[in-house]
């Protein structure tokens, strides 16, 4: 299968396109470039910089792909962005490549929406089916484990860790770890509950969502240190949807985490 690509489309020597993509008017694609197949790059989209985009992803009009760090230490070393596959990138996204200081690689997984305006800066580590909704923005270095939504307006502090399956509100401003299925709204970002919606849709069983909601109580109203009665949860849970929790609690972190209550 032949690529379908417009006259007017500048594509730099050394690029890589994929069998079957599609490229439109007046895009640009960089000699560092790689196009897995069926790509589509709709019109006037800059992918640049040592980047990848896994097959069957559709890049909207005026995104701009791979750009260096908006990050003053950067000092124009060879980093790069990588990009998974069925991803739908929406018009004005900005998804920049990593640093030094961050690793070197920018990542992003597969079967995400990035709404219109969406920033993803330097480093950061985004899972499989994300939704960032309109004009949110996350901040260097933060990861986004599985199944995360952003809501509209809404920001991530650099660093910031945010578990699977949970739901940032709309302008909502997330300084701190969210934990897996929190439920995250108000200006400066409160964990207000589960996304319990989010869990049934996804057809979570019943026992596991008791579970949950259990642990969720205890982390809110438990004895002791935050990081104490996650401890105490993880030897009394039989739930693996408990138990990720624990682990992401007891995990790694720069940042403290948003607690119930």
């Amino acid at each position: 299968m032949t690529s379908d690509i417009h006259p007017s489309a500048v594509i730099e020597d050394g690029a890589q396109i994929g069998e079957g993509c599609r490229i439109g008017p007046f895009c640009h694609i960089g000699p560092e470039v790689t196009l897995a197949p069926r790509v589509v790059l709709k019109s006037h989209v800059v992918v640049t910089g040592t980047t990848t985009i896994g097959e069957d992803t559709e890049v909207f009009p005026f995104a701009v792909i791979g750009e260096v760090p908006q990050d003053l230490k950067f000092k124009g070393e060879k980093t790069r962005l990588e990009i998974g596959a069925r991803n739908r990138i929406r018009e004005h996204v900005t998804m920049n490549a990593g640093t030094e200081g961050g690793g070197g690689v920018t990542r992003v997984g597969d079967d995400g929406l990035f709404m219109a305006g969406c920033h993803v800066a330097h480093d950061a580590q985004v899972g499989d089916r994300v939704i960032l909704v309109n004009n949110c923005a996350l901040a260097g270095h933060c990861v986004l484990e599985d199944d995360v939504i952003v809501g509209g307006l809404s920001g991530v502090h650099q660093w910031v860790r945010i578990g699977r399956g949970a739901i940032i509100g709309a302008v909502t401003m997330v300084t701190n770890d969210v934990i897996p299925y929190g439920l995250v709204q108000a200006p400066r970002g409160k964990l207000d509950g589960l996304n319990l919606v989010g869990l049934k849709r996804k057809g979570v069983a019943r026992s596991d969502i008791t579970a949950l909601r259990a642990a969720f109580q205890m982390l809110a109203q438990g004895e002791g240190a935050f990081q104490d009665r996650a401890k105490r949860l993880g030897a009394e849970t039989e739930s693996d949807y408990v138990r990720h929790i624990v682990d992401f609690i007891l995990g790694e972190t720069d940042r403290s985490f948003l607690t119930p209550g």
